[in-house]
Parts: structure tokens; C-alpha cells; sequence
């Protein structure tokens, strides 16, 4: 199936939870959507015009960041997020028609799928042997093509190809969340909504002591809070790092605006990933010295000093 001009993208195939994600955050969309084979190629269809949108798996709540999403973003063309979605993740084992429990002796599976259902597995099929594919969507694909004997997929796998569900709810950890963000071509900023998050990426001009506090102080002295840091590496050379960082706040409030111009002072470079709304859509607390008013009142102070 190839990409529709200007329409959408998720990582597929069918049957993945990114395709769950899709139908909550735009259903109207989600049944002529393109299912992209890997997150490169459905961002690289973004970048060449092709798609007008993609969705992508950026975070789970156990396995952490999705590297191959981070790492794209870091590395290739720009693009910006627009919107994000969290699913919760329930994992399935699901077979053909006749098969049951017993009959398991092959399950295939995506690795972080079988991080997260590893004990169940030894638990209930000591014996089985777990074989890792590129999703757990493409796992039932191959299982309804009687390669394997079963897979652990999303529930909706199942409805897709025409699989029976076996045990449902067999994570390890119940509860987990995969947050998966929509991504388009730069041009494009949502309008704040008080609950919002920046997303970026900083390239530290010079690796010494103190570097990285100079980066994280262009935050904190402008009441701004980080919830996700992480160090990734450029791929430029052995031992050059970057951060990829998150803040509370939306690029048109004076104090994130504030802090990324200050990064841009300390920074070699900031790569801007966009300021969109929060799926857990809780108004963020400003302190009184960081709101808008106080950054207008303090600019008004300086231009009457100039007059």
C-alpha cells in the first residue's frame, strides 16, 4: 500500500498500538492511513512532502525513550511535533483458530513486548521459544501466515488478522503507557493551552566542567521545569553527546521563549522539536516571578530606564 499524498502515516503494519493511538487522537483519519514499515521510513515519506502527518512511539513508561523515533529526530531533516497520545499497553498472546494453550511451542513478538510479558511467559510457557520481530503487528501477521505459533501483539492485532485471543492482559507490569507524538514538516506551532510541553534537542558548544549546569540553569533561574533529560549520542564521533530535553511550557510564553534564548547563547545547537499540548492535559503551576505579567512589567521597567 503506498503513502497517500498529504495524508497520514503511523508504524505499522495494522494492528499496532500506534494505529490504536491514531484512532483516539484523529479517527477520522486513521482508516485510509498509511501503515509505514519502520519509524525511518515514515518519517523520511514526511520529510520528501509525500505524508502531511505522521504518527510515531516516542516514550513507554517502562522501557523508556523509543531510540529509533529520538534518534531520527536528532539526526535527520528537521520536523516538528504537533500533538502527542498515550495508550496503554495491553499485551495478548493470540493464535489461530484451533490452536490453544498447549499446542504454543513458538511466539513471536517485538523485544519490548517481551520485556514487559518475560515473566508470564516463564511462568505459563517455560517451554516456548520467543523469536523478536520488527513490531508485534508484523509477529500476528506472520503467525495468521503459519510461521509462527503464536504472538504477542495488541488485542486489536487480533481483530485485525483474523487471530483468536488465547489469555488476554499477560503484561508484567499492568498499567504501562506508550506515548506516541504526531509529527509534520516545520511551519507549524499549536496554540498554547496553559498545558504544554517543549520539546528540543541541545548540542553543548564546549564539553567542560559546568557545561551541563549552564545548559540546565537557562531553566531554572526562569522558573521553568524539565521533566525528561536524557544524553544521546550524536553519531558524529565517539564520546560527542547531546541532550534531548522537555520542558513545561509552550515556545510563546515569555519564560520558555526566555530560556531558549539563553541556550541559544550556550549552546552550539538547539534543535527545536516543538511546543504542543499535553496528553495529560493538567494546567502547568508558573511561579508569580515567571508569568507573562511579571516579564511584561520587568520590559516596561528597562524601556522607561532608556528613555
Amino acid at each position: 500500500m503506498p503513502a497517500p499524498q498529504d495524508g497520514v502515516g503511523y508504524l505499522g503494519p495494522a494492528g499496532t498500538f500506534c494505529e490504536e493511538g491514531l484512532r483516539r487522537l484523529d479517527p477520522d483519519t486513521a482508516e485510509s492511513a498509511w501503515p509505514a514499515p519502520t519509524v525511518a521510513a515514515a518519517l523520511e515519506t514526511l520529510r520528501e512532502g509525500v505524508l502531511a502527518e505522521a504518527l510515531v512511539p516516542f516514550e513507554n513508561s517502562v522501557e523508556g525513550s523509543v531510540s529509533a523515533t529520538l534518534d531520527e529526530l536528532i539526526r535527520g531533516e528537521p520536523l516538528v511535533i504537533t500533538g502527542e497520545v498515550h495508550v496503554e499497553v495491553e499485551f495478548a498472546l493470540m493464535a489461530r483458530p484451533g490452536t490453544d494453550l498447549a499446542a504454543v511451542r513458538r511466539i513471536a513478538t517485538h523485544p519490548v513486548a517481551e520485556a514487559q510479558t518475560r515473566d508470564w511467559i516463564a511462568a505459563h510457557l517455560p517451554g516456548a521459544e520467543v523469536i523478536p520481530e520488527s513490531s508485534t503487528a508484523r509477529a500476528a501477521v506472520l503467525v495468521a501466515a503459519e510461521v509462527y505459533d503464536a504472538a504477542i501483539a495488541a488485542p486489536l492485532a487480533a481483530e485485525r488478522h483474523g487471530l483468536n485471543i488465547l489469555v488476554g492482559g499477560i503484561a508484567d507490569r499492568p498499567g504501562a503507557v506508550t506515548r506516541f507524538i504526531r509529527l509534520a514538516r516545520p511551519g507549524h506551532i499549536p496554540e498554547a493551552t496553559g498545558a504544554d510541553v517543549t520539546t528540543l534537542v541541545a548540542y553543548l558548544r564546549h564539553n567542560h566542567a559546568g557545561a551541563l549546569l549552564d545548559l540546565l540553569n537557562q531553566f531554572a533561574m526562569r522558573g521553568v521545569d524539565l521533566v525528561r533529560l536524557e544524553s544521546r549520542p550524536t553519531g558524529e564521533a565517539l564520546g560527542q553527546y547531546c541532550f534531548a530535553i522537555e520542558a513545561l511550557g509552550h515556545l510563546r510564553e515569555p519564560r520558555v521563549a526566555e530560556a531558549l534564548r539563553g541556550l541559544h547563547r550556550v549552546c552550539a545547537q538547539v534543535r527545536f522539536l516543538g511546543s504542543y499540548p499535553r496528553a495529560q492535559a493538567a494546567q502547568t503551576p508558573v511561579p508569580e516571578v515567571a508569568t507573562a505579567q511579571a516579564y511584561d512589567a520587568a520590559r516596561v521597567w528597562v524601556e522607561r530606564l532608556s528613555r
